[in-house]
């Protein structure tokens, strides 16, 4: 692997070399390494996964499109990203000598090089209030950076994202061919549960939920903190950027800010949806991108959090009966494990439900 890095960084920086590379965030899907040259300069250098992204210069057209746009929107209002005390910053597709930002391999898998964000941090969960706060302004930033983008301006990278029903008929299929009595539990939340797994879509078809260019992944560790970790200075992780549902990304972040303890504890039983957690997130996005949201939005924000939890699960749990060929796993398990992390997400929401829908009230 030394080797194709040296290649990457050759394509770019043909007069440089490698100093120190290191494996870089705990990605379920590409591979990221920090990459220090022996300029003294320093990048973030990513491996596309070719086996989730099927036409990877389409992400890479994409997140060309989206960057260049925020960077316009930053540079014509930067009001926007200064106030409340906030600076928003965003990275860079770096090109070669002849403009090109994607070096393809022997084995036809995309790299590509981005420009490094210097004294901040990603966290895999966050401990107060006021850091939910900070994800959920930085997701209505985000979210009005985007308002004015087309919808057909994008590639959509993974048709069928966060599509429910068509998660629910992949797993149906792999079910068929896998059964195991110690995964009763996973298996009896999702047929308790599936018939509920449509309200989005249904909503959708009426024309009543809010829709632009989303992020689609807005986990805490796609935020990146200052160094202090008490100010989300960015957003990063956008090769699936799409056409979507603001209530899906809304659902996705508040699903992942609002666990404390995180996607990769000991014990599933002990997760616990924080709701001063996610009276804070709420606050924060509102004070941003309130005007975006339409009256169904606001109806369905709670019932989206909970499908988000659940879709998740039923993806990873899908995942593992399919020999873990999507995310990235430690041992052949970790799938089956993450899956019951989301379930037990799920359940704390529901017996919190008509306590947060006040909070939205």
């Amino acid at each position: 692997m030394i080797a194709k890095h040296q290649q990457v960084v050759c394509f770019f920086f043909p007069q440089d070399g490698i100093a120190i590379i290191q494996p870089l965030g705990g990605g379920l899907v590409n591979d990221t390494w920090q990459l220090s040259l022996q300029s003294g300069r320093k990048y973030i250098l990513q491996r596309l996964n070719p086996s989730v992204f099927p036409d990877p210069m389409a992400v890479q057209d994409n997140l060309r499109k989206v960057t260049e746009h925020i960077h316009t929107q930053l540079t014509t209002h930067p009001h926007l990203s200064d106030s409340i005390n906030r600076k928003f910053n965003l990275f860079h597709l770096v090109s070669n000598q002849a403009g090109e930002t994607s070096y393809q391999d022997s084995t036809g898998a995309v790299w590509r090089i981005l420009t490094y964000l210097e004294h901040t941090c990603s966290l895999r969960s966050i401990s107060t209030p006021a850091q939910a706060e900070e994800i959920g302004a930085t997701l209505g930033l985000f979210h009005q950076l985007l308002a004015d983008l087309p919808l057909d301006a994008l590639t959509d990278p993974l048709p069928g994202f966060h599509n429910t029903p068509r998660y629910l008929e992949q797993y149906k299929a792999v079910l068929a061919s896998s059964y195991n009595p110690e995964d009763e539990d996973c298996r009896n939340f999702i047929e308790q549960h599936r018939n509920h797994a449509f309200f989005l879509e249904n909503a959708q078809q009426q024309g009543k939920l809010g829709q632009q260019i989303i992020h689609a992944d807005p986990k805490v560790a796609n935020f990146l903190f200052s160094a202090d970790k008490q100010r989300v200075v960015s957003l990063v992780d956008l090769d699936t950027v799409r056409p979507g549902l603001l209530l899906h990304d809304i659902g996705d972040c508040l699903r992942s800010c609002c666990n404390p303890l995180g996607e990769e504890v000991e014990h599933p039983d002990e997760i616990i949806f924080h709701a001063d957690f996610f009276a804070a997130a709420v606050h924060g996005y509102l004070a941003r991108a309130a005007k975006l949201l339409t009256s169904e939005d606001k109806r369905l924000l709670v019932d989206s959090v909970w499908l988000i939890s659940f879709e998740l699960g039923l993806r990873f749990y899908s995942d593992y009966l399919a020999n873990n060929c999507y995310f990235k796993v430690d041992y052949p398990e970790q799938n089956l494990f993450r899956a019951r992390i989301q379930f037990a997400l799920a359940r704390s929401i529901e017996q919190q439900y008509e306590q947060l829908r006040r909070m939205i009230s």
